[in-house]
């Protein structure tokens, strides 16, 4: 028997109709808009509000931000058409309850793992999140490293047995031909993927997003 059904899925990075009609013929549950001037990804509001315009009931947009200041926070809230924000930045659990009383909306936290006790950040930002989402932390010899979406993955084991009392992602290096190990070696039931659907940093490729999509109905 697949397990397709319960694997919940996020398409980040998203900046085109054709990505986005991938997305949702897939089945995938979220799609991330990058608010970040200095990743190939980045999209304006107007941008993600034409895009998100065209997406169905099932399927969240997500802006994805880095620290962001409270005018950049309100212009997505009032002009994006998003439905939660993902904190990929160093964020203080203050901050994160903020920007979640400010806009009503739900948020999701990164945070960056690179060894066991990076996963001890999270639980600062337990009771102040909606979600979670563990991407691998670039090493300090990285040149260049963007926040999210460089492509690397941690030791997925490391997540193996542990009990969140949120619902979270895996991130990080995944793509169609690794996501049904990462699953099985973290216990994930959420997985989200940029770089590993792209044909250059940047661009989304409708055939990758749906053959990672298509990997998840045959995960055991």
């Amino acid at each position: 028997m697949t397990v397709a059904t319960k694997i919940c899925t996020k398409i980040c990075g998203v900046s085109d109709r054709a990505a986005i009609d991938a997305v949702v013929a897939g089945g995938a549950r979220y799609v991330g808009f990058v608010f970040f001037p200095k990743s190939p990804r980045h999209v304006t509001s107007g941008q993600a509000a034409e895009l998100s315009a065209l997406l169905p009931e099932s399927v969240i947009p997500v802006a994805l931000v880095v620290d962001p200041d409270d005018d950049l926070i309100a212009e997505i809230d009032t002009q994006a058409g998003v439905k939660m924000f993902q904190l990929h930045g160093n964020e203080s659990p203050e901050r994160v309850a903020e920007i979640r009383l400010r806009t009503g909306k739900q948020v999701m936290k990164a945070i960056k793992v690179s060894d066991a006790a990076d996963f001890d950040a999270a639980a600062a930002y337990l009771d102040v999140a909606d979600m979670l989402l563990f991407d691998a932390k670039p090493p300090p010899e990285m040149a260049n490293a963007l926040p999210g979406g460089n492509a690397i993955s941690f030791d997925w084991t490391l997540l193996a047995g542990r009990d969140w009392p949120l619902p979270w992602m895996l991130s990080g290096g995944l793509d169609a031909e690794n996501v049904a190990e990462a699953i099985r070696a973290s216990g994930a039931s959420a997985v989200d993927v940029s770089s590993g659907v792209e044909s250059v940093p940047g661009v989304k490729d409708a055939v990758r997003i749906a053959d990672f999509l298509e990997a998840l109905k045959h995960v055991r």
